[in-house]
């Protein structure tokens, strides 16, 4: 039987979650990244770019460059998932003004590596609580809906984009060569936390079968229903057998628990899936 956290708990743990990955998130900006000049590619690496060369706080250029990305991102993942990167960029640009922007380190080695583990431990928290640090995080969890495909993978081939700008612009292949480390180890480190592309197959026993199902059409995952007889109580009920990810886990699970606390449910990580796992099946 599926527990859950009471919805007041849950919300103060995604809170606090979100508010630790926007302080490290910052940290690693403005303690090893920005005091040597690299970037962390994506949205935010644009906004870097654009503060180095214009002198411009790049902790509001942050916030300004996220607003068209969230606006996509509630059309695309909903208002629950954008509400939550929304406060993560806000708290992030509050953090980035009251940080000092110092140089922790004046190696450009261990400034890529350690700035990239930092970012990338506090994209994946915020991944994992259900949010995001926006900007390309949001992109990237958009394109793994529907593609499958790794989520730190994704985010390293869209800044690969903003490196070479970065390169061509400032004619500064070693610092942009070191970003590109710096953002590697960042996208694996975001893969090392959120696992979002382990499969997992869930089977939900409910008496609730059409509530049920209906709820997680959503999920863009396919949904099949397996007629079941209980061995003790010799009662037909209902299974539903979905296939999901790791990063929609957390949502599967929120919405078996308010649409049926009583369902018996068996989750499983799955070795592989061959066919269609992105769409539903109809």
């Amino acid at each position: 039987m599926t527990t859950s956290l009471r919805p007041s708990t849950r919300t103060s743990k995604i809170a606090a979650t979100t508010l630790i990955s926007a302080l490290l998130i910052a940290y690693g900006f403005n303690q090893l990244l920005i005091p040597l000049k690299m970037i962390s590619g994506g949205v935010s690496g644009i906004t870097m770019i654009i503060g180095y060369a214009t002198g411009l706080n790049i902790g509001w250029l942050y916030f300004i460059l996220n607003v068209p990305v969230l606006i996509w991102g509630w059309r695309e993942l909903g208002l629950r998932f954008v509400g939550w990167s929304l406060v993560a960029v806000i708290a992030t640009t509050i953090f980035m003004q009251l940080i000092p922007t110092e140089a922790l380190v004046q190696d450009l080695t261990l400034g890529a590596v350690f700035g990239g583990v930092v970012v990338g431990f506090g994209s994946g928290l915020a991944l994992r609580a259900g949010s995001s640090s926006g900007g390309f995080d949001i992109i990237a969890a958009i394109l793994s809906r529907k593609r499958d495909m790794s989520i730190g993978m994704v985010i390293f081939a869209l800044n690969g984009s903003v490196i070479a700008a970065l390169g061509f612009l400032t004619d500064d292949w070693d610092v942009a060569l070191f970003s590109l480390l710096s953002i590697f180890t960042t996208g694996k480190i975001i893969d090392l936390i959120h696992i979002n592309h382990v499969k997992m197959t869930a089977f939900i026993v409910t008496s609730r079968t059409e509530a049920m199902r209906e709820a997680l059409i959503p999920l863009y995952r396919g949904v099949t229903v397996i007629r079941t007889r209980g061995g003790y109580t010799n009662t037909e009920n209902d299974m539903l057998m979905t296939v999901t990810t790791r990063y929609e886990l957390n949502e599967l699970r929120k919405i078996i628990a308010a649409t049926d606390p009583k369902a018996f449910v068996n989750i499983v990580e799955t070795v592989g899936v061959l066919g269609d796992f992105r769409k539903p099946v109809l």
